[in-house]
């Protein structure tokens, strides 16, 4: 009987490495990743977090000042990169949005161009993610351009969460792409140290809740409490058992290809 159940469990373990999805498999470890929102401009916590030691995932908007520059840094810094897209909210100043965001009355062409046009100003991406986008988020014409293209360039995707109605995870899904969500937002324009290292702690209590938790925090007005709060909080996740990581981690070798191919010569 002994020898029956040790034989099923091997064979289970074998199973489980040769055929599970890595998405599947990577939930049986403890990983969380944390994306730190709208770099692009000169604005307070990023100089903290591309020359700190925190392995952040730096999100970064098209058409910005520095967005070139800084995606340069992030990655020369060992930081994952990703486009942080600006998409049309339901509410909020148009400034808000930045230049040559993405609005739910463009054409398919000029949505595709201005995909292109982040995509070439934004080396070392490995991934896309939603700025604002409560009102596009929602739009399964928007959203259908972005899955394709983040599939054609070899992006994942982070469903910034600005929406609970957000089709991105079901068209993803069709499309057979990585697709995370964001579960927790560490910090707003008013967040100090103590109260984004209260949100740290929350995240590391509520980690395992989740098969791929990643929480948002900005630079920005309260970029360097930000960075202070993530930074205090870190031994909650340690405490927690929990390893940051950078969300391409829970992805295949694609990423990794995708990133040879387009920057092999650099």
């Amino acid at each position: 009987m002994a020898v029956n159940i040790v034989t099923r469990t091997v064979c289970l373990l074998i199973f489980l490495v040769m055929f599970c999805p890595n998405t599947i498999c990577d939930a049986a470890n403890k990983d969380v990743a944390i994306i730190i929102d709208d770099f692009g401009g000169n604005v307070k916590g990023v100089d903290a977090f591309l020359q700190g030691d925190i392995p952040v995932t730096v999100a970064i908007m098209p058409n910005m000042p520095y967005t070139t520059e800084q995606a340069i840094a992030a990655h020369e810094n060992g930081l994952e990169v990703i486009i942080h897209l600006p998409l049309e909210p339901k509410n909020g100043k148009a400034s808000w949005l930045g230049p040559n965001g993405i609005t739910v009355d463009l054409s398919n062409e000029e949505i595709n161009k201005r995909l292109r046009e982040a995509y070439e100003q934004i080396p070392y991406a490995v991934g896309l993610n939603n700025h604002m986008g409560s009102k596009a988020m929602e739009d399964k014409r928007i959203v259908g351009l972005i899955v394709e293209f983040a599939k054609t360039n070899g992006l994942y995707l982070v469903d910034s969460k600005t929406t609970p109605h957000s089709v991105m995870p079901e068209l993803a899904l069709k499309a057979q792409i990585p697709c995370f969500e964001n579960k927790l937002f560490l910090d707003d324009t008013l967040s100090t140290t103590q109260q984004v290292q209260a949100k740290m702690q929350t995240f590391a209590a509520k980690g395992n809740m989740h098969q791929h938790p990643i929480a948002i925090g900005h630079v920005g007005v309260k970029g360097e409490q930000t960075y202070a709060g993530i930074k205090a909080g870190l031994p909650h996740l340690k405490k927690q058992g929990y390893k940051l990581v950078f969300p391409s981690a829970w992805t295949n070798s694609q990423i990794e290809q995708t990133l040879q191919k387009r920057n092999g010569n650099k």
